[in-house]
């Protein structure tokens, strides 16, 4: 997976977002709080990228972590196995660098 990337369009993040809402049964106008209902329509098209801090705050108010959002942007099929795959990776990755920062 190092230096891997499987993003191809730019809208993972936009479709990742809209999987998440509507798992959660929750509304475009749910976001009011950190946004409105044209910036997420916007993101769930594709047409907008959000921030880091953006990403927080609708992880948030979906009830989920960042990470988990993003996570899906990289996933091709999600399945049980993909996730797996994908968080051992990521784990192996951070146990690596964080490893080499200490040694």
């Amino acid at each position: 997976m190092k230096g891997a990337t499987n993003l191809s369009n730019g809208s993972e993040f936009g479709q990742a977002l809209k999987t998440v809402r509507l798992a959660k049964d929750i509304t475009q106008e749910k976001f009011d709080a950190v946004s409105n209902r044209t910036y997420v329509s916007a993101l769930e098209r594709g047409l907008k990228q959000p921030t880091l801090q953006k990403i927080d705050e609708l992880a948030g108010v979906l009830g989920v972590h960042p990470l988990s959002l993003l996570t899906l942007c990289y996933l091709k099929r999600p399945s049980a196995a993909s996730v797996e795959k994908t968080l051992h990776a990521i784990q192996t990755e951070l146990q690596e660098l964080l490893l080499s920062r200490d040694g």
